[in-house]
């Protein structure tokens, strides 16, 4: 067994958030690999705002997961089984979406080490908004909502901090997605009035 798997799931265990706390710290304090996962955590494309210490804490309430190239990880639309967002240790993966009259998805991006995904369903447990799709194998470390919910009990302080991070990351996200839809709206409002130019209507035409 790879040490990584050690690390985050032991012989025996259910799950970190079955752990006993001293157990979990003893597993993350002098693991390189924990480390590495919680500098990751902490990326620009994850949770900046937290500490390092606040980071090494999430990180051993997660469980390792492996992704071969080709597995759907995220399904858009998929209500069953939201409770769960997913840190990308290593590979990439592609984001895709679903379009109204569109036979094909459309990819979005495509996010590598550092990067977070479900973050959205593991706060309001609604349906995937997006697919993502292992483009190369994958190693991730998820942290479930069993988990999260461990974590508030244990370390109520750190687990504040996290879904302030969280909501702070939503928020930006909207906002970016707002600031595209008044430029599409600005870029349609110009083409139509390029058009009206070029095609009048009889009524302009008559004035």
């Amino acid at each position: 067994m790879a040490l990584f798997d050690k690390l985050f799931n032991p012989r025996g265990s259910n799950g970190p958030e079955s752990r006993l706390p001293a157990e979990r710290q003893a597993l993350v304090d002098g693991s390189s690999k924990a480390h590495d996962a919680a500098r990751l955590l902490r990326a620009p494309t994850a949770l900046m705002q937290l500490s390092e210490a606040e980071a090494l804490t999430v990180v051993g309430f997660m469980r390792p997961k492996r992704f071969k190239s080709g597995t759907t990880i995220i399904r858009q639309g998929e209500t069953a089984d939201t409770g769960y967002m997913v840190l990308v240790l290593d590979g990439e993966i592609t984001v895709e979406t679903l379009i109204a009259r569109r036979v094909n998805p459309v990819t979005v991006t495509v996010l590598g080490p550092g990067s977070l995904i479900g973050e959205m369903a593991l706060v309001d447990g609604a349906a995937r908004s997006a697919s993502c799709t292992a483009s190369t194998n994958v190693v991730c470390a998820v942290l479930t909502r069993e988990a999260l919910e461990t974590l508030i009990t244990e370390q109520p302080a750190t687990a504040a901090k996290l879904m302030t991070a969280v909501a702070q990351r939503l928020a930006e996200r909207l906002r970016d997605s707002g600031h595209k839809l008044q430029i599409y709206s600005q870029l349609v409002q110009t083409m139509q009035q390029e058009i009206d130019t070029l095609m009048p209507t009889p009524d302009r035409r008559q004035r």
